[in-house]
This record gives C-alpha cells, sequence and structure tokens, in this order.
C-alpha cells in the first residue's frame, strides 16, 4: 500500500495532477450542457449555493485530508501504526459530529446564509446538505492514503466522483425542468437544485470507492500493526487534543483562505441591489462569473492543489525527525513542478481566452466571459503559490500564519470590492475579478515571507520561474499568431474555431515542452522527477539537448 519514503514528491504530485486535469476536463464537458439548460441565471443560483456548501465544507471536513496526512505521516515516520490508525478512527468521529452539525445547519438556515436578494438558490443549496457529511468520510480515507504516501486511490476516487457528478448533473438538471412552460426563473431554480444534486452523487460514489480500497488493503494495515512495538500507546482522548489542535488551524487558514468568494457574491450582491440593479440579472452576471471564468481558472489550481496535498506529509515526515534540508528539497520539488505547468496555463489563457470560451461554452456571452479570462489569468499563478505556501506553513506546525495572511488580504480585497462597486457599479463582475488577482497577490506575499523567516528557506528564481517563464512567452507568441492565422483560414464557425484552438494548443504544448528543455538546462536525475520524466529525457537526448 505504502510508496518508498525514497520516491519522488514530484512523482506523487503528477499522479494527483493527471487526475486533477482529468476532473477538470470531465467538469469542462459537463459544464457546458448543464449551462445550456438552466442558463446564465440558473449558473448564478448555482454558483450561490456551491459557494455556501464550500464554506461548510471548509468549516466541517475540508481541512481533514491535509490534517490527517500530517498527523498520520508523522507516526507513521516514527513507525508508530497503532497511534496512526487510531488517529483515522478518531477523525471518522470528528467528521460524524462536525459534518453532521453542518448539514443541520445548511437545511435549517439556507435561507440567512445567502446573500440578500438571492432566495431562488435556497433549494440548491438544501441538496448539498448530505453531501457535507459524506465530504467529510470521503476526506479521512483520502487522508489516511496520502499519509501513506500513494496518491492512486485519491486520484481514482477523484476522477469517478467527477464522472458520476457530471452524468448525474445533467440528467438531473434536464429532468427537474422539463416540465416547466415559460418560467426561466423555474428553470433556472431546479436547474441549480439538479446540478447540486450531483456534486452529492460523485461523492457518495468516490466514498464507495474509497471504502473498497480500504478493505482491499485491510490485511496490510493489520500487518503494519502487528509489527508496532510502540511502548507508549496514544489514548483516543491524546488522538481528539491532536486532531481538534490540528484540524482547527487549518480550518481557520483554508476557511479564511477561501472565504474570498463567499464575501465577494455577497458584496456583489448587495452593492448592485442597493444600485438599483434586479437580482436576475446580478444572477446572470454572476453565473458568467462562478460557471465560465473560475471553471477555467480552477483547471491549474487544481495542480497546485494536488501538489500541495502531496508535500504536506512528505515534508511533515521530514520535519518531525528534524531534517529540515530535506524538507526544503520538497518544497523544492514542489514550488518547481506547480510552476513548470502553472505559468504556461495563465499565458495561454490569456491569449486564448475568448476563442477558449468559444469552443468550451458556445453562447452569447462567450466574448465577455473570454475577456474576463484574458484580464484574471494572471491570478492562477498567484493562487497555486498560495496554496503551495499554505500547505507547507500547515506542515511545519505554522497553520496561524496562513490565517493571518488570509485575513489581511481578505480585508484588502473586501475594501477594494466594495470601493470599485460603489465608484463604478457598471464594473459589474469585473469588480470581483479585479479584487481577486490583488487578493491572491497579497496572500502569496505574505506566506512567501513565513516560510522564509521560518524555515530560512529562498525559492529557486531562475529554475522555478525565470525559466518556465521565457518558455511560456515565446509559447504564447507562437500560439496567438497561429490562432489568428488559422482563424482566417476556416470558416467563422464552431468547428472553425475548435480546429484553431486545437492546433494552437496542440502546438503550443510542443514548443514549451522544447523550449523548457533548451533553457531549463536540468539533469537527467531533475527532469527524471517530472511527470513523463524518462520520456522527456528521451526527447532531449533524441534532440542533442542532453
Amino acid at each position: 500500500m505504502g510508496k518508498n519514503e525514497k520516491s519522488s514528491v514530484l512523482k506523487q504530485a503528477s499522479v494527483l495532477a493527471v487526475a486533477g486535469l482529468i476532473v477538470r476536463m470531465i467538469g469542462l464537458l459537463y459544464r457546458s450542457p448543464m449551462k445550456s439548460i438552466i442558463g446564465s441565471e440558473g449558473a448564478g443560483y448555482y454558483g450561490y449555493a456551491y459557494n455556501v456548501y464550500t464554506i461548510m465544507l471548509l468549516i466541517s471536513s475540508y481541512s481533514i485530508p491535509m490534517a490527517v496526512s500530517k498527523v498520520m505521516a508523522e507516526r507513521i515516520a516514527l513507525k508508530e501504526y497503532k497511534n496512526a490508525q487510531k488517529v483515522f478512527k478518531g477523525a471518522l468521529i470528528y467528521v460524524t459530529v462536525v459534518g453532521g452539525a453542518a448539514a443541520l445547519i445548511i437545511l435549517t438556515f439556507a435561507k440567512y446564509l445567502l446573500p440578500k436578494g438571492q432566495e431562488n438558490a435556497i433549494l440548491a443549496l438544501q441538496v448539498l446538505a448530505p453531501t457535507v457529511l459524506l465530504s467529510g468520510y470521503l476526506g479521512v480515507l483520502r487522508g489516511y492514503f496520502q499519509a501513506h504516501r500513494t496518491m492512486v486511490p485519491t486520484s481514482i476516487s477523484q476522477i469517478l466522483e467527477q464522472i458520476f457528478n457530471a452524468i448525474v448533473s445533467v440528467g438531473a438538471c434536464w429532468f427537474f425542468t422539463r416540465s416547466v412552460v415559460d418560467s426561466t426563473t423555474q428553470v433556472a431554480i431546479r436547474g441549480a437544485a439538479g446540478g447540486t444534486l450531483g456534486t452529492g452523487a460523485g461523492v457518495l460514489f468516490g466514498l464507495i470507492f474509497m471504502i473498497f480500497v480500504y478493505f482491499l488493503n485491510s490485511r496490510s494495515i493489520k500487518g503494519h500493526m502487528n509489527k508496532d512495538h510502540t511502548r507508549q500507546e496514544e489514548s483516543y482522548k491524546q488522538v481528539f487534543r491532536v486532531l481538534i489542535m490540528m484540524v482547527t488551524p487549518i480550518i481557520f487558514s483554508t476557511c479564511v483562505y477561501n472565504l474570498s468568494a463567499y464575501v465577494d457574491q455577497t458584496i456583489f450582491s448587495n452593492v448592485l441591489l442597493t444600485k438599483g440593479m434586479e437580482a436576475k440579472e446580478i444572477a446572470s452576471q454572476y453565473g458568467i462569473f462562478s460557471l465560465q471564468y473560475m471553471t477555467m481558472i480552477n483547471i491549474p489550481i487544481a495542480l497546485a492543489s494536488a501538489t500541495s496535498s502531496t508535500i504536506v506529509p512528505a515534508i511533515a515526515g521530514n520535519y518531525a525527525k528534524g531534517d529540515k534540508t530535506g524538507a526544503k528539497e520538497k518544497i523544492d520539488e514542489g514550488v518547481q513542478f506547480t510552476m513548470f505547468l502553472a505559468i504556461p496555463a495563465t499565458i495561454g489563457m490569456g491569449v486564448l481566452g475568448v476563442p477558449l470560451m468559444r469552443v468550451l461554452f458556445p453562447g452569447n456571452d462567450v466574448v465577455v466571459a473570454g475577456h474576463y479570462l484574458t484580464i484574471g489569468c494572471i491570478s492562477i499563478v498567484f493562487y497555486c503559490l498560495s496554496t503551495i505556501t499554505n500547505g507547507v506553513l500547515q506542515s511545519i506546525s505554522k497553520a496561524m500564519l496562513p490565517v493571518r495572511n488570509a485575513g489581511i488580504s481578505l480585508a484588502i480585497n473586501m475594501i477594494l470590492l466594495f470601493g470599485m462597486l460603489e465608484l463604478y457599479p457598471q464594473m459589474g463582475v469585473l469588480a470581483v475579478i479585479l479584487a481577486t488577482i490583488l487578493y491572491s497577490m497579497c496572500i502569496c506575499l505574505l506566506n512567501s515571507l513565513s516560510i522564509r523567516k521560518h524555515l530560512q528557506y529562498k525559492n529557486q528564481i531562475k529554475k522555478a520561474y525565470l525559466v518556465p517563464l521565457a518558455a511560456s512567452a515565446a509559447m504564447g507568441v507562437v500560439v496567438w499568431g497561429l490562432n489568428k492565422g488559422i482563424s482566417i483560414l476556416m470558416p467563422d464557425s464552431y468547428f472553425g474555431n475548435l480546429v484553431s484552438v486545437g492546433i494552437s494548443v496542440l502546438v503550443g504544448i510542443i514548443v514549451y515542452i522544447l523550449l523548457y528543455l533548451v533553457f531549463s538546462k536540468a539533469s537527467p536525475e531533475e527532469l527524471k522527477k517530472f511527470p513523463f520524466g524518462t520520456k522527456l529525457l528521451r526527447l532531449a537526448r533524441m534532440l542533442h539537448l542532453r
């Protein structure tokens, strides 16, 4: 079940990253037909409900995988397998109590959790209530396997979760709205509820898979415990104390870190209502932001989340043994891998904003959504870095520092957003995008300063940032020019745009990889750590670049 401790963090991160890409691609495939059924208004209600659900999930169980993986990894590193197993069981009890309470709060107080004027999202939010409890159990199991340095079960469960999410979401949207006649608002309300039902179905199937994998590994689990001769076995009282002390700051950290979406939607809705805009129009604008813009932005950010999930137990294990050098090496690997993927994704989305939206979300608002993507793509790099740095601080038991840093950044975000909407309400969702750029930049900077202070860690600027930036910039020029050229030759249609974007993206990937190999001058050992590293090394040697 477990991986050898010497295996590269990047190899495990790549497993989660590939799964994350597959999950996001499935998300792109089903979001488009879902939006065509429920419209921008329904997408807005879906976004409002989902953001509230995310906050409740953060408070109750979102931090559980990271907390469980960190606490268990520390005990596994010391070969205290019985204590690690007690942490696992204690975590299950914890999420039952906290997750159950959060689900009841959603069911009872849904109306008061949503922004003023957006009561049409109540049904969609209430449908999500059981999902909070189920997500807690799923998170514990994922954290368990991450602590054992194997990301395969988590990756497969994520893919299965998204597949069932996609099938049920689209199916439920269609089924819930098929009997509605001449009422776009009712279509939006019921359709949004159908979309959130898919979220719950996905979590349920992911949980079933993880339970199955756990029982498959039960013999190996018992074997480790039988070999454990720990003299001081922890009591459940100690386990709960450790979990609460670990989970609480991570809850604060992840909650404040992700609270910006909830705060932004509240400020956005409330201010524009006072300016005389109709609630329906506000929901439509927010729908473009949440279901189109954020869906695209979250694709590369998922890669950072995968890397963060991987490096937390690795750094925690090294740090518990007093190996700060090893911890810094893991940080280097994580940051370098994340920027290797995030920087080209940022530039690619920036230069292909409108064409990408035309392919993925065909409709009347694609040009606006595309411009949003071009403007806001820079936040990808900042969000990816802040996700990684959050995980690093949590892994060295400095989990309250991200809370402070996120709190400061959130305050700046709120002031900027409120000021822009008060002075220039015509900016609409663009104000939210600009505020989130500043928020992600602030938290990224503050976290980096905290890591430097407590670990004396210095970024490898050239390897981590300058090399992928140089390769990505050249790639961006090629992609932009190629897309423009093919667009002139192809007919102005969906198929023509699909061909243009498809060829541009494929050529862009090839150009980026080749230029990265040229600029990086990475050693064979370094290349082997990357996803498909052996193939990259073979290509470099074939082109006489190594």
